[in-house]
């Protein structure tokens, strides 16, 4: 094996008497994860002042410290403060100033649960919640309500309720696991769990949500390969924020998981400092998609408390939506998304492209700021369809067609439901009608 030089000092720091060999072992890794501000010292060589040192220990008080070695070996210690990977690992004294409209919970995860560790917010798909621990606790998590929690790893019988929901609830076709990080269970574990939810029926893929290929790439291991490999189809989202977390270690663990198989996304979080510019979102996409990986979701940085300092303006989300559309393919091009505070889900968020339109025509510019006309056709009369679909033989008559309720603004549109309007519950205008 080879190591860098880098690999190696952080090695001989946390113990004179290391294996440099085991440097690829994952448990090996864990075992020695930074934790506290003395230990980041002596390994990484970095020194704060003793003031400096207080407020970090404030912060640490609240919310915790883990660093694997290996992605601290990918800080730049010569620059650290402008460092990308050191801003999402090491902690900052702007994580304690809380805003007023900063939440614990701004995605309300613990209220649209109905079952433990389970959250069913969309219509077709559920969020499963299986592990508490993570390798490395990034600074922007949302979930830094739960970083540090410990104390156990969800046992099957605390995901059985959750299973159970699942197969009682025949729209479910997508489960997502999540954590914590799935990737942290041991392999026989983590096969348990695929095997229980791949067998319900109507569960068409399962979804993994996992940052070791970027912070731990050595935990995707051959064994962990073979365990995902039985069951298809299983899609790993990961979450890559800046072209240089796509070390050569992380290139090789996503080359595995994809030549297995596994299809891959990205999920990178808009983060102020890190990679709040066009062409670092750009050229991170590039490296995503030359190493097999789609640019799925560009997320806004949620209302979670410590977060403060890491968001953006959606301006800037904007801005970088505008340097990508048209200036790269669209496969390089991810969704920009809000995901709504209360729970509302995730809203798509773009630049605006359609500029007008009439009865007949619509009038559109494009990524150049051309503008354009696009004729509509003189008559559309859909009288093949009545869009009573319960009664359709047209199209929808169609084996393994299935239905669902409408909901929102689907219920608008069709013409089967008497819903006219969508009214919010506190509306003041109704509440005096009641009167």
């Amino acid at each position: 094996m080879i190591f860098n030089k880098k690999q190696q000092d952080i090695a001989k720091n946390i113990d004179n008497n290391a294996d440099i060999s085991k440097w690829k072992n994952w448990k090996w890794q864990l075992k020695h994860s930074i934790t506290d501000i003395d230990r980041f010292e002596k390994i990484s060589g970095i020194k704060f002042s003793a003031d400096r040192k207080e407020e970090l220990q404030e912060t640490l008080d609240k919310f915790p410290l883990s660093i694997t070695p290996y992605y601290m070996s990918l800080i730049n210690t010569d620059n650290y403060e402008y460092d990308p990977v050191f801003h999402q690992s090491f902690p900052s004294p702007s994580e304690l100033i809380t805003n007023k409209y900063d939440m614990k919970d701004p995605l309300a995860e613990d209220k649209d649960s109905p079952a433990p560790h389970l959250t069913h917010r969309y219509p077709d798909r559920v969020l499963f919640h299986v592990s508490n621990v993570c390798s490395m606790y990034c600074r922007h998590c949302t979930r830094k309500r739960k970083v540090g929690d410990n104390s156990h790893t969800c046992g099957m019988e605390e995901l059985e309720p959750g299973i159970k929901y699942i197969s009682e609830h025949p729209e479910i076709r997508d489960v997502l696991l999540s954590g914590g990080d799935p990737f942290m269970l041991s392999d026989e574990y983590l096969d348990s769990i695929l095997e229980k939810i791949s067998a319900i029926e109507h569960v068409e893929i399962i979804r993994i949500g996992s940052r070791m290929p970027v912070v731990l790439p050595y935990r995707i291991t051959d064994g962990l390969i073979n365990v995902l490999k039985k069951y298809k189809p299983v899609y790993v989202n990961t979450h890559f924020n800046h072209p240089r977390e796509m070390s050569k270690s992380a290139q090789e663990a996503v080359a595995k998981l994809v030549d297995a198989g596994i299809v891959m996304g990205n999920q990178t979080v808009l983060l102020a400092g890190v990679n709040d510019c066009p062409r670092i979102i750009k050229s991170l996409c590039h490296k995503l998609l030359k190493n097999r990986v789609r640019p799925y979701y560009l997320y806004q940085c949620d209302l979670s408390e410590g977060l403060t300092h890491f968001r953006t303006p959606v301006g800037k989300g904007i801005e970088i939506m505008e340097s990508l559309i048209g200036h790269t393919s669209g496969l390089a091009v991810p969704t920009y998304v809000i995901d709504a505070p209360g729970g509302g889900g995730k809203i798509p968020v773009m630049p605006q492209y359609l500029i007008s339109w009439s009865t007949n025509k619509v009038i559109l510019r494009n990524y150049e700021g051309v503008i354009t006309t696009y004729k509509e056709p003189d008559s559309y009369e859909p009288t093949f369809c009545n869009r009573k679909c319960d009664e359709c033989d047209l199209q929808l008559n169609l084996e393994e067609a299935s239905e669902t309720a409408n909901i929102g603004i689907q219920m608008l549109l069709s013409d089967e439901d008497k819903t006219i309007s969508l009214t919010p519950a506190d509306n003041a205008r109704y509440d005096r009608r009641d009167e």
